[in-house]
């Protein structure tokens, strides 16, 4: 579990088919990490298998390298967001992440307001139905808010401001790159719930509902 509050980049490159590695010479966490630690990065959380003072390295699945950005990336060797697991008793400044990718989005805008940036993105089906204004999302592992959508979910915004955005990657990304995009987990619990109630136990709410329950 992670918060979507990021505490250090990293350059991701490829070891092999299987296996990625990541530098990281300004993390503090590492000097307390160890194998089998979980690591966020770009939203996607991964397993350190080895590791020394200047970064780890972990495997992948097949099916994590189809599902986000991260071969891509790698081939590339360009920098990813890092995020340690949570610990009891941490702060959690952000909202609860998996680091479970849903879709890769893609950056449609990028505006600089003089204080700030407007970030536009594409969401895929998988994503798009979370997707409310105001409501929580994670890009990349980062936690951010919708400040708007459309009324199908599949194209938001967020503001993005000086601190997070000369912290994280948000400050390489280009239009047309894709995205690791991660729904608020609230939600997704929430529309499994509503899908599965049956219409025909459900009782109309009305006077004399309320008044039997006491509402009135």
């Amino acid at each position: 579990m992670f918060t979507g509050i990021i505490q250090a980049m990293g350059v991701l490159q490829q070891r092999s088919e299987s296996q990625l590695a990541i530098t990281a010479t300004d993390a503090p966490f590492l000097k307390d990490v160890a194998v089998g630690d979980s690591i966020a990065v770009d939203g996607v959380c991964l397993t350190v298998e080895t590791f020394d003072a200047t970064g780890f390295a972990v495997s992948v699945s097949p099916e994590t390298l189809q599902r986000t950005t991260l071969a891509a990336k790698a081939a590339a060797g360009a920098m990813v967001n890092l995020e340690p697991a949570l610990r009891v008793g941490d702060k959690v400044g952000g909202h609860f992440v998996t680091g479970h990718v849903d879709g890769v989005g893609t950056v449609l805008a990028i505006a600089s307001t003089g204080t700030s940036w407007e970030f536009t993105f594409s969401a895929p089906a998988a994503v798009a139905p979370y997707i409310i204004p105001k409501g929580s999302i994670a890009i990349d592992g980062i936690s951010l808010t919708v400040a708007h959508c459309n009324e199908k979910g599949d194209e938001f915004s967020v503001a993005i401001i000086p601190h997070t955005y000369a912290a994280t990657t948000l400050q390489f990304l280009r239009v047309g790159e894709g995205v690791n995009l991660e729904a608020d987990l609230l939600g997704k619990y929430t529309r499994k719930f509503l899908r599965l109630l049956d219409s025909s136990t459900l009782q109309d709410i009305d006077l004399a509902f309320l008044q039997a329950h006491g509402y009135a």
